[in-house]
């Protein structure tokens, strides 16, 4: 089958018990086991629910692993990923991700003994170099979160390949509709399900893809024994949502096209983040490994121009944390999703007080550059 038509009926796309061709929700929290030391294929919902399972291989499919694992934040997920090392073991990590990653390896991570190194994954030569002895994985979001940075998935993924590492790619900027990291070398893909794949901002979940056996095992015991996989209820929804991500990924990038356009020329703009820019950085490694060039979009005013003034004076794209819902979605990194980082670390990276990051969604486009027409007017 094609992308397209995996997304609705790949996995396990309806009942085996009934034909419906919704898997329905299974909300029971254990189930009656024939006979003592059966080896049943249900015995307890934090182990195993069918629900999820239709969803895990849903996901595992469309990012063409061996198999998939749905936990109850895209957090989680990614502690999961994390929790297969252990003390003393080094991680090499992009400089460029989300601030509830950068929190969760500085406020927690570290307290456990696990060692990380921070490089720009543009410049592989830095990749190289910070790799240690102790050297488990390397991992990285690509586009990253704000600034939209571009890593080469194949190339460090043969980089960590030559060392014995995992590589471990974040990939809820993209979606597997743009862009599939495993087809490209990578161990480990990672997902805010929260964001494009449950598209509507109406729940919060997180998805891991593995390619081998053996990292599916430890998943599946790091996720039964931690605890932290997704119910049924919220799996069911997240199905659901997967099944129009074409449909609704097409309209999120031709509005996206339009937005870039309109903020290129717009003289309020200091600068725009897009990886569609031919004169962006990365431009060509994204044009080789993505799809399509995603639809997100970050943009400087220019200095001095109040982002706050900005953001409040919008009346029709939300503030928000949060961004692949339908509705349009803005923030301000600075001092919202990477408000936990500190202010010079922020600066170094790039992430500017005047550094704003839109997700646009499906509203009409001329309705949305109204929007930012009115509200950039304001600034003058």
């Amino acid at each position: 089958m094609k992308f397209n038509t995996q997304l609705i009926h790949g996995g396990i796309s309806e009942d085996p018990a009934t034909g419906a061709v919704s898997m329905p929700i299974y909300r029971a929290s254990t189930f009656h086991q024939k006979e003592l030391g059966g080896n049943p294929k249900w015995e307890y919902s934090r182990t195993g629910n069918p629900t999820r399972l239709a969803l895990e291989k849903l996901i595992a499919q469309l990012e063409g692993g061996v198999a998939g694992f749905a936990f109850a934040s895209g957090s989680a997920a990614i502690h999961a990923a994390f929790t297969l090392f252990s003390a003393g073991d080094h991680i090499v990590v992009g400089k460029d991700v989300y601030g509830g990653t950068f929190r969760l390896i500085n406020k927690v991570l570290k307290r456990f003994g696990l060692e990380f190194t921070t490089v720009d994954m543009g410049d592989l030569d830095a990749v190289k170099n910070a790799i240690q002895d102790n050297t488990k994985a390397i991992y990285f979001e690509t586009p990253t979160n704000p600034l939209l940075q571009i890593a080469d998935i194949q190339a460090i993924s043969e980089i960590a390949k030559s060392h014995d590492l995992l590589t471990i790619v974040d990939n809820t900027f993209a979606s597997p509709y743009n862009q599939q990291p495993l087809k490209l070398g990578a161990d480990i893909v990672l997902h805010s399900a929260t964001k494009y794949l449950g598209g509507h901002s109406d729940l919060v979940a997180g998805l891991a893809v593995v390619n081998s056996k053996e990292l599916a095992d430890q998943f599946a015991f790091l996720q039964n024994s931690i605890g932290s996989q997704l119910g049924p209820d919220d799996s069911w929804l997240l199905q659901r949502g997967i099944k129009t991500l074409a449909a609704r990924m097409r309209v999120h990038l031709e509005n996206t096209q339009a937005v870039v356009d309109f903020l290129t020329k717009s003289p309020e703009v200091a600068k725009v983040y897009y990886p569609g820019l031919a004169d962006f950085p990365g431009h060509e490694i994204a044009k080789k490994q993505m799809k399509h060039y995603g639809a997100m979009i970050s943009f400087e005013l220019q200095p001095g121009l109040s982002a706050k003034k900005f953001v409040d004076s919008l009346q029709l794209i939300s503030l928000a944390e949060s961004l692949g819902g339908i509705e349009s979605l803005i923030e301000v990194p600075a001092v919202m999703t990477h408000g936990s980082i500190p202010r010079d670390i922020r600066l170094k990276d790039g992430i500017k007080d005047e550094l704003i990051r839109l997700s646009v969604g499906l509203e009409d486009p001329e309705d949305l550059l109204d929007d930012l027409k009115q509200a950039l007017a304001k600034l003058e």
